[in-house]
């Protein structure tokens, strides 16, 4: 390559990535000025108007379990969500029968597993002991379908820019006190929430257990699409950090949203008790 190609192709590399860096500058000082003039409540209001408003949620789902041991297991499933009361899910291995099946509620938790003819019936300590993090209806709901949490307080965000993306965090979120009973310790979280600017879906969440830094859950949302003019994710990556690393990958397909589902469980007279 001659001097006189080297110069042309340099310029024109040095002027796309000028016009780049101006665009991104130009972007974000567009992005930064609702938060400098509003503050949080900006986002807050912005975030809970883009919100999926459901009272019934249905979809397919792929689902990929990957352990610390880089182990992978592929499975195909149903979720069906009745708002504020209960989730329902089934798993099946690609093209196989049933081998699983799941069903949530504000207080307890249902779980069939059909290879060892055997059943749970619990409570929440039993998921907070296998992910070995604290969890509720609450957290659960609105992690699976990329919503905030209702049902904590959210008086203590500070809202920011990471990146192109805004960020809302709150050192100490608390559940609401109206919906403690008078034996019960509220649930602090640390958590950071990123919004998308251009649609103020929820594009990741990070939570903590305070005074647990080395206990973390992260989920990122991608691939959204149009439901009956709503954006739904149609892709979760969750990772959940412990004492071991656990990732879990969920796909949506054939999403619908308020048509009134059942949640069928029943347990085989046969089957054993879990112990």
């Amino acid at each position: 390559m001659n001097k006189r190609k080297f110069q042309i192709i340099f310029s024109m590399i040095f002027f796309a990535a000028l016009v780049g860096l101006q665009g991104c500058k130009t972007k974000r000082a567009l992005i930064k000025k609702p938060i400098k003039e509003q503050g949080e409540s900006f986002l807050l209001e912005k975030m809970a108007s883009n919100e999926l408003d459901f009272n019934w949620f249905s979809a397919r789902c792929a689902v990929t379990v990957i352990n610390d041991k880089k182990t992978k297991t592929d499975l195909r499933g149903q979720l069906r969500i009745q708002k504020d009361s209960v989730i329902w899910m089934t798993l099946s291995p690609a093209l196989g029968i049933e081998i699983a099946r799941l069903m949530i509620t504000q207080d307890s938790i249902w779980f069939i597993n059909r290879i060892d003819k055997n059943y749970f019936k619990g409570d929440y300590d039993f998921i907070n002991s296998f992910f070995q993090t604290t969890v509720d209806f609450d957290i659960l709901q609105a992690l699976l379908l990329g919503n905030d949490m209702i049902h904590y307080e959210d008086d203590n965000f500070r809202a920011g820019i990471d990146a192109m993306d805004y960020r809302l965090s709150a050192a100490r979120r608390a559940q609401k006190k109206r919906l403690l009973q008078d034996d019960e310790s509220p649930n602090i979280l640390v958590q950071n929430i990123w919004l998308n600017p251009d649609h103020y879906k929820i594009v990741k969440v990070n939570l903590k257990e305070f005074g647990e830094e080395n206990k973390q859950l992260e989920v990122r949302y991608s691939r959204f699409g149009a439901v009956q003019d709503q954006l739904v994710p149609g892709k979760l990556d969750m990772i959940l950090q412990a004492d071991k690393k656990l990732q879990i990958n969920l796909q949506y397909n054939g999403i619908t949203i308020n048509e009134t589902l059942k949640f069928p469980f029943s347990i085989p007279s046969k089957y054993t008790k879990m112990r």
